[in-house]
């Protein structure tokens, strides 16, 4: 049986319900088929779907795996699509009966029709796999604890840059990203394009974010003590973190090549930062009193007279991109942003913009447990307070491992790294207003703070 012509109204009604569907906020118009290839005969049986779905003027690709049974079990009812002459169609990602065809084939070098499967060296074939509930943008599975599997939901023709970069990082010895055993590609619009990378399962791994979740719950726990007084400090594994971004750093300028960003170049960013500002502006009137401060440090950035160096960076870096194993931190998912262009997404960019990422991300640790009044008891302004307190000792800490492992100095280029951190967060204003307003007050605190602050790094050690 073809699914050709016959999906595309049950595709249609099932997409606004993944997570992994970035056009949400907009009704379907039409779902075709774009290609079809069958991997697994039979019944139960696996098709490799590739849909287009148009939504206005945008037409978006993306893949479904596609499982095919004439009786549905239990354990996979919640997955099912729909049906097709009584036979149930579902995300095949939930039944590890035929993702291990994906591993054999990778394992195997194969094509099957217009996909490629591609590894580096031998693989575990016998492994049954898991769909992490974890991702957003795409699908992860985990082949036991040796392998993972990202499936990128959401295609775009060329090669993705987390694939890209973990080859070249792999290529130049990089200790603190996991090794990459394969992937999976087809042709879109007559370029060859990623749709799975298999990696290293970090088995024992643990979140950034989580990690430095639990070290902020400890010190709310001590109304009494500061943050170097509290037994969760993250302050050495902020140190440790920022001299392992500062490594990948100059293990990415080695596989790739630096270049030099002209002052034109530098001038037009700033304008990009201004423009962002205006519009978050217009939209949240409650970051308009930063306004003149924000625009200061756009102006400062535009006037820096010095070479600025470029390179490839990860481009989307944040605590939920790092994790903490048993030999030390690990860098993940180098895709960049993936609402942005593929183009957009590979440009070379000063390290920097990845450091202020992070640094965002330590405001937002130290402060999102403050939204909820019910998750921490105490005097809001003192624990607005420790919040600060936390971030800052962080913040430090991972400047200071960045700077002394060899990567740019914050403390010594206020001006680049305090444009890119205000501009980052005027990106998390607008974001917070349309999506979660209880969180706003997280970037306008951290807005007003920097404001009234040195750049990170500058404080005496």
């Amino acid at each position: 049986m073809r699914l050709t012509e016959r999906l595309d109204d049950l595709i249609a009604d099932w997409l606004p319900r993944q997570r992994w569907f970035a056009g949400k906020d907009r009704g379907i118009d039409d779902v075709s088929v774009v290609f079809e290839t069958e991997l697994v005969s039979g019944d139960p049986s696996l098709r490799h779907v590739v849909i287009a779905v148009r939504q206005g003027e945008q037409v978006d690709r993306y893949q479904v795996p596609v499982g095919l049974r004439r009786e549905l079990p239990g354990r996979l009812e919640y997955a099912e699509i729909g049906r097709i002459d009584g036979v149930h169609v579902y995300d095949a990602v939930h039944d590890p009966e035929l993702t291990r065809v994906l591993l054999e084939k990778m394992a195997d070098c194969s094509d099957a029709g217009p996909l490629a499967f591609r590894s580096i060296s031998g693989l575990e074939t016998d492994l049954d796999s898991l769909a992490s509930p974890a991702e957003q943008s795409n699908t992860s599975l985990i082949y036991g604890d040796v392998y993972i599997c990202k499936l990128f939901r959401r295609l775009t023709a060329g090669i993705n840059p987390d694939l890209e970069l973990s080859r070249g990082l792999m290529g130049a010895g990089s200790k603190h990203v996991p090794a990459l055993h394969g992937w999976i590609s087809c042709e879109l619009d007559g370029t060859v394009s990623t749709l799975a990378m298999l990696s290293e399962f970090l088995r024992t791994g643990t979140d950034g974010w989580q990690l430095a979740g639990t070290s902020v719950r400890d010190l709310y726990a001590e109304a009494d003590l500061h943050a170097d007084e509290v037994g969760g400090d993250f302050a050495a594994e902020s140190e440790r973190l920022g001299a392992a971004t500062a490594e990948v750093h100059r293990d990415l300028a080695t596989a790739f090549g630096t270049g030099v960003m002209a002052s034109a170049e530098v001038r037009e960013l700033a304008r990009q930062m201004h423009a962002r500002l205006n519009e978050a502006c217009a939209a949240v009137p409650q970051l308009v009193p930063y306004a003149g401060r924000l625009s200061e440090a756009f102006d400062a950035f535009a006037k820096v007279d010095e070479p600025l160096m470029v390179q490839r960076v990860h481009g989307d870096f944040h605590l939920g991109q790092v994790m903490r194993t048993e030999t030390g931190w690990m860098l993940l998912d180098f895709e960049g942003e993936p609402a942005k262009p593929l183009e957009e997404r590979r440009r070379p960019a000063h390290p920097l913009r990845d450091v202020a990422g992070m640094l965002r991300s330590y405001d937002y640790a130290a402060r999102h447990l403050l939204v909820n009044a019910k998750a921490v008891s105490g005097n809001p302004d003192q624990l607005e307070y420790r919040a600060h307190e936390w971030a800052e000792r962080n913040r430090t800490a991972f400047c200071r491992g960045y700077a002394e492992a060899g990567g740019v100095d914050p403390a010594a280029h206020e001006e680049i790294i305090r444009a890119f951190e205000f501009d980052k967060a005027v990106y998390e204003v607008m974001y917070e207003a349309r999506n979660r307003p209880s969180w706003l007050h997280i970037p306008l605190s951290s807005i007003a703070a920097l404001s009234a602050s040195p750049a990170p790094g500058s404080r005496t050690r």
